[in-house]
Protein backbone atom coordinates (compact mmCIF):
# COMPACT_ATOMS: atom_id res chain seq x y z
CA UNK A 1 0.00 0.00 0.00
CA UNK A 2 1.23 3.48 -0.81
CA UNK A 3 0.62 6.07 1.73
CA UNK A 4 0.19 9.74 1.14
CA UNK A 5 0.82 12.18 4.00
CA UNK A 6 -1.12 15.20 3.26
CA UNK A 7 -0.77 18.43 4.89
CA UNK A 8 -2.45 21.95 5.20
CA UNK A 9 -1.33 24.93 7.06
CA UNK A 10 -3.54 27.69 5.48
CA UNK A 11 -6.19 29.41 8.41
CA UNK A 12 -7.97 30.77 5.23
CA UNK A 13 -10.24 27.55 5.27
CA UNK A 14 -12.55 27.18 1.64
CA UNK A 15 -10.98 30.86 0.40
CA UNK A 16 -7.55 29.24 0.84
CA UNK A 17 -5.25 28.74 -2.45
CA UNK A 18 -3.14 26.14 -0.88
CA UNK A 19 -5.68 23.75 0.33
CA UNK A 20 -6.86 23.97 -3.12
CA UNK A 21 -3.74 22.97 -4.27
CA UNK A 22 -2.91 19.96 -2.36
CA UNK A 23 -6.73 19.00 -2.97
CA UNK A 24 -5.84 18.75 -6.69
CA UNK A 25 -2.51 17.12 -5.83
CA UNK A 26 -3.77 14.57 -3.86
CA UNK A 27 -6.92 13.56 -6.08
CA UNK A 28 -4.54 13.46 -8.94
CA UNK A 29 -1.93 10.98 -7.20
CA UNK A 30 -5.37 8.67 -5.63
CA UNK A 31 -7.12 9.08 -9.52
CA UNK A 32 -3.92 7.80 -11.27
CA UNK A 33 -3.22 4.83 -8.96
CA UNK A 34 0.26 6.56 -7.41
CA UNK A 35 -1.31 6.57 -3.82
CA UNK A 36 -3.70 3.92 -1.99
CA UNK A 37 -4.09 5.34 1.52
CA UNK A 38 -4.19 9.40 2.48
CA UNK A 39 -2.91 10.05 6.03
CA UNK A 40 -4.24 13.99 6.15
CA UNK A 41 -3.31 16.43 8.85
CA UNK A 42 -4.71 20.05 9.13
CA UNK A 43 -2.42 21.98 10.69
CA UNK A 44 -4.53 24.83 11.14
CA UNK A 45 -7.26 23.31 12.31
CA UNK A 46 -5.60 21.24 14.83
CA UNK A 47 -3.10 23.07 15.38
CA UNK A 48 0.62 21.71 16.82
CA UNK A 49 2.25 24.02 20.01
CA UNK A 50 5.24 25.47 19.43
CA UNK A 51 8.36 24.20 21.35
CA UNK A 52 8.86 25.46 24.89
CA UNK A 53 11.78 25.20 27.22
CA UNK A 54 9.94 22.20 29.11
CA UNK A 55 9.63 20.18 26.01
CA UNK A 56 12.70 21.08 24.33
CA UNK A 57 14.68 19.74 27.60
CA UNK A 58 12.51 16.44 27.60
CA UNK A 59 13.44 16.17 23.62
CA UNK A 60 17.36 16.67 24.67
CA UNK A 61 17.49 15.28 28.34
CA UNK A 62 20.60 15.22 30.57
CA UNK A 63 21.95 12.35 31.61
CA UNK A 64 19.78 10.75 34.77
CA UNK A 65 16.66 13.39 33.98
CA UNK A 66 13.60 12.09 34.53
CA UNK A 67 10.30 13.36 32.19
CA UNK A 68 8.20 15.31 33.37
CA UNK A 69 4.21 14.47 33.47
CA UNK A 70 3.29 17.85 31.72
CA UNK A 71 5.12 17.12 28.47
CA UNK A 72 4.76 13.41 28.38
CA UNK A 73 1.75 13.84 26.04
CA UNK A 74 3.32 16.44 23.60
CA UNK A 75 6.40 13.68 23.39
CA UNK A 76 3.78 11.43 22.03
CA UNK A 77 2.52 13.97 20.08
CA UNK A 78 6.47 14.21 18.21
CA UNK A 79 6.39 9.92 18.13
CA UNK A 80 3.10 10.21 16.14
CA UNK A 81 4.39 12.80 13.74
CA UNK A 82 7.24 11.15 12.96
CA UNK A 83 5.94 7.96 12.38
CA UNK A 84 3.62 9.60 9.81
CA UNK A 85 6.34 11.25 8.23
CA UNK A 86 8.30 8.05 8.00
CA UNK A 87 5.11 5.56 6.52
CA UNK A 88 4.63 7.97 4.00
CA UNK A 89 5.80 7.18 0.29
CA UNK A 90 4.69 10.53 -0.92
CA UNK A 91 4.59 14.24 0.97
CA UNK A 92 2.30 16.80 -0.21
CA UNK A 93 2.52 20.45 1.96
CA UNK A 94 0.39 22.96 1.73
CA UNK A 95 2.62 26.06 1.84
CA UNK A 96 1.41 29.51 1.26
CA UNK A 97 4.01 32.39 1.55
CA UNK A 98 3.54 34.55 5.01
CA UNK A 99 5.73 37.38 5.22
CA UNK A 100 8.20 35.73 2.87
CA UNK A 101 7.90 32.59 4.94
CA UNK A 102 6.09 29.53 6.14
CA UNK A 103 3.44 30.17 7.95
CA UNK A 104 3.64 29.57 12.14
CA UNK A 105 1.65 26.30 11.82
CA UNK A 106 3.59 24.29 9.45
CA UNK A 107 6.76 25.75 10.83
CA UNK A 108 5.67 24.21 14.19
CA UNK A 109 5.23 20.86 12.51
CA UNK A 110 9.09 20.76 10.93
CA UNK A 111 9.90 21.99 14.65
CA UNK A 112 8.89 18.67 15.92
CA UNK A 113 10.07 16.55 13.31
CA UNK A 114 13.47 17.73 12.26
CA UNK A 115 15.00 15.80 15.33
CA UNK A 116 18.82 15.19 15.53
CA UNK A 117 19.08 11.28 16.16
CA UNK A 118 15.56 10.09 14.25
CA UNK A 119 14.57 12.34 10.93
CA UNK A 120 18.64 13.14 10.17
CA UNK A 121 22.12 12.17 12.07
CA UNK A 122 25.49 13.73 12.73
CA UNK A 123 28.26 11.91 11.16
CA UNK A 124 31.91 12.48 11.21
CA UNK A 125 31.62 13.84 7.35
CA UNK A 126 28.27 15.57 8.60
CA UNK A 127 24.63 15.53 8.82
CA UNK A 128 22.94 12.72 6.79
CA UNK A 129 18.96 12.26 6.23
CA UNK A 130 17.06 9.63 7.57
CA UNK A 131 13.94 9.97 5.87
CA UNK A 132 14.81 8.48 2.52
CA UNK A 133 12.76 6.65 -0.66
CA UNK A 134 10.09 9.30 -0.21
CA UNK A 135 9.39 12.27 -2.64
CA UNK A 136 7.53 15.59 -1.62
CA UNK A 137 5.18 18.07 -3.40
CA UNK A 138 4.87 21.87 -2.50
CA UNK A 139 1.97 22.89 -3.24
CA UNK A 140 2.98 26.68 -3.00
CA UNK A 141 0.79 29.95 -2.64
CA UNK A 142 1.98 33.26 -3.11
CA UNK A 143 0.86 36.69 -3.25
CA UNK A 144 3.34 38.25 -5.45
CA UNK A 145 5.93 37.11 -8.13
CA UNK A 146 8.92 35.84 -7.28
CA UNK A 147 10.06 32.87 -9.28
CA UNK A 148 12.82 33.48 -11.58
CA UNK A 149 13.50 37.65 -10.43
CA UNK A 150 15.75 38.87 -8.33
CA UNK A 151 13.33 39.13 -5.24
CA UNK A 152 13.52 34.99 -5.19
CA UNK A 153 17.09 35.05 -4.12
CA UNK A 154 16.38 38.17 -1.95
CA UNK A 155 13.23 36.87 -0.14
CA UNK A 156 11.96 33.75 -0.69
CA UNK A 157 12.30 31.97 2.39
CA UNK A 158 9.31 29.52 1.68
CA UNK A 159 10.07 27.27 -0.87
CA UNK A 160 13.61 27.35 -0.72
CA UNK A 161 13.29 26.49 3.44
CA UNK A 162 10.99 23.81 2.28
CA UNK A 163 12.98 22.35 0.08
CA UNK A 164 16.69 22.89 2.62
CA UNK A 165 15.02 21.37 5.46
CA UNK A 166 13.07 18.29 3.50
CA UNK A 167 16.59 17.78 1.60
CA UNK A 168 18.08 18.09 5.22
CA UNK A 169 16.23 15.65 6.59
CA UNK A 170 16.63 12.78 3.54
CA UNK A 171 13.95 14.10 0.97
CA UNK A 172 15.87 15.27 -2.00
CA UNK A 173 12.62 14.08 -4.57
CA UNK A 174 10.75 17.32 -4.28
CA UNK A 175 8.30 19.19 -6.32
CA UNK A 176 6.57 21.85 -6.60
CA UNK A 177 3.49 23.42 -7.73
CA UNK A 178 3.05 26.71 -7.49
CA UNK A 179 0.10 30.04 -7.69
CA UNK A 180 2.01 32.96 -7.31
CA UNK A 181 0.56 36.54 -8.43
CA UNK A 182 -2.46 35.76 -6.17
CA UNK A 183 -2.64 39.31 -5.06
CA UNK A 184 -2.72 41.02 -8.27
CA UNK A 185 -6.53 40.89 -8.99
CA UNK A 186 -9.10 38.41 -9.75
CA UNK A 187 -7.59 37.76 -12.89
CA UNK A 188 -4.08 37.43 -12.38
CA UNK A 189 -5.23 34.93 -9.45
CA UNK A 190 -7.57 32.81 -11.75
CA UNK A 191 -4.56 32.35 -14.42
CA UNK A 192 -2.68 31.56 -11.67
CA UNK A 193 -4.93 29.11 -10.12
CA UNK A 194 -5.87 27.35 -13.22
CA UNK A 195 -2.42 26.73 -14.36
CA UNK A 196 -1.21 25.50 -10.80
CA UNK A 197 -4.38 23.12 -10.94
CA UNK A 198 -3.49 22.09 -14.69
CA UNK A 199 0.17 21.45 -13.79
CA UNK A 200 -1.62 19.18 -10.60
CA UNK A 201 -2.91 17.22 -13.04
CA UNK A 202 0.16 15.92 -15.06
CA UNK A 203 2.14 14.46 -11.84
CA UNK A 204 3.47 11.10 -13.03
CA UNK A 205 4.81 8.60 -11.01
Amino acid sequence: MTTLLQLDSSPLGANSASRALTAAIAQTLKTTGQVDNVVYRDLSVDPISHLDGALLSAMRPAEGATTPESVKGELALNDTLIDELFAADVIVIGAPMYNFSIPTQLKAWIDRVAQAGRTFRYTATGPEGLVTGKRAIIASSRGGVYAGSQMETALDHQEAYLKGVLGFIGITDVKVIRAEGLGMGPEARQKAMDAAIAQSQELTA
